[in-house]
């Protein structure tokens, strides 16, 4: 890419933890920010750190979201700022018109072709079959007819697993269905199928163990090659036992994901940034075995930048333009914390029985990223206090 003349800005496509982290590592670094969202009430747009604040169409309205980015451009001097999405509803959007959006912005999502591999669950087990990484069990029943003919090769428990999970989620609040039983199963996949379309739907093993065996290989990668790149280690979510959301995330370094995550993202010839999620089998001679791509930042990623890699700088060095040094090292055992969220989840583990208050605080020592405190940028917290009950009842 050619660098411009001058300095473009980014825009940051979606809220939360994401797009805070985004926003304070490009600010404090004298770049522009704008905020995008479809809400009005999100912490991001209370950090001091955000130029300016625009509530759009939803990304998964494309016609509209293209038409309102169009305009955008054209109105408000942002021509040429590189736009970074933190949800996969714009992720799929601005793959999907990459190359109208790009007339008018730099776009740093890779076009469909590569995205899908990511956004459709299915097409992602499909290549890491083909390449040789490993998945857990998966079956692709494409109506109950189908399901009935399998039963009796399936070891339970299990879950039902949509293809594209965001549709999914938005209906049902929740990333799966699961059955410990033939017939549990049968009612799960009939469920599933009133609210997604049973070509989406997998059947699909449950790796045994607890969280603490849920890794991720995270990485800025261009040209079939890892330009910056950390690990973590996602010790506790949101809930626990399927998670939508990491609370607890330590650094960590693993070789075999580094050779995993590489092979998968130079088969794709992705670019850009991503999180492989993965997940240790103890049945399989410790096999880490592939869960999904995100193809695009994910929630604890100021952890990394903690960690001295920071990935959405890299990111606008490489799409400004400019050269950049790979990163191939970082910080170890530091540890990344979103406090309510992650005490939230302590606190029903505690009453399970589960975990005891005293490991609670023992994980809490040491070096520490908060998701969301900052001293020098404190609103955002204070606005996640204050939204504790929305949000509490809105999820």
């Amino acid at each position: 890419m050619k660098k411009m003349k001058n300095t473009p800005g980014v825009i940051v496509i979606g809220d939360h933890v994401q797009s805070l982290g985004i926003i304070r590592s490009l600010s404090r670094r004298g770049i522009p920010v704008h905020l995008l969202h479809d809400k009005h009430l999100c912490i991001s747009r209370f950090s001091r750190y955000t130029k300016q604040f625009i509530k759009t169409p939803k990304p998964s309205d494309e016609s509209r979201f293209v038409k309102f980015m169009i305009g955008l451009a054209k109105k408000g001097r942002v021509e040429g700022w590189i736009l970074m999405p933190t949800n996969d509803a714009a992720v799929y959007t601005l793959s999907r018109h990459k190359e109208i959006l790009e007339g008018y912005y730099r776009v740093s999502t890779p076009c469909w072709d590569v995205v899908k591999y990511a956004y459709n669950k299915k097409l992602t087990y499909q290549l890491a079959e083909k390449i040789g990484i490993p998945i857990p069990e998966t079956f692709y029943p494409e109506n109950v007819e189908e399901l009935h003919e399998i039963l009796s090769d399936i070891c339970f428990p299990v879950i039902i697993k949509p293809a594209i999970v965001d549709r999914f989620y938005k209906k049902t609040k929740t990333k799966v269905f699961k059955a410990n039983t033939k017939e549990e199963l049968v009612q799960a996949y009939i469920k599933a199928s009133r609210v997604i379309d049973p070509s989406e739907i997998m059947v699909q093993e449950v790796i045994p163990g607890s969280p603490d065996n849920l890794y991720s290989f995270c990485s800025f990668f261009k040209n079939g090659k890892i330009m910056g790149m950390c690990i973590g280690r996602r010790s506790r979510q949101r809930p626990m036992d399927f998670g939508s959301a990491s609370t607890f995330v330590e650094s960590v370094h693993v070789p075999e994901l580094i050779d995993l995550g590489t092979n998968l993202l130079k088969t794709m010839n992705y670019y850009g940034l991503s999180e492989i999620e993965f997940k240790k089998d103890p049945r399989d001679s410790s096999k880490f075995k592939l869960l999904e791509v995100n193809a695009r930042t994910w929630l604890w990623h100021s952890l990394a930048i903690h960690c001295g890699v920071d990935f959405p700088y890299l990111l606008y060095k490489d799409m400004n333009g400019e050269e950049i040094t790979p990163v191939m090292s970082f910080r170890e055992n530091v540890k990344f914390i979103h406090i309510y969220t992650d005490l939230g989840v302590v606190i029903k583990e505690v009453l399970k029985g589960k975990m005891r208050l005293k490991d609670y605080f023992v994980s809490l020592n040491g070096e520490k990223e908060f998701a969301v405190f900052s001293l020098n940028d404190p609103l955002p917290f204070i606005a996640e206090t204050l939204m504790l009950l929305y949000l509490w009842k809105t999820r």
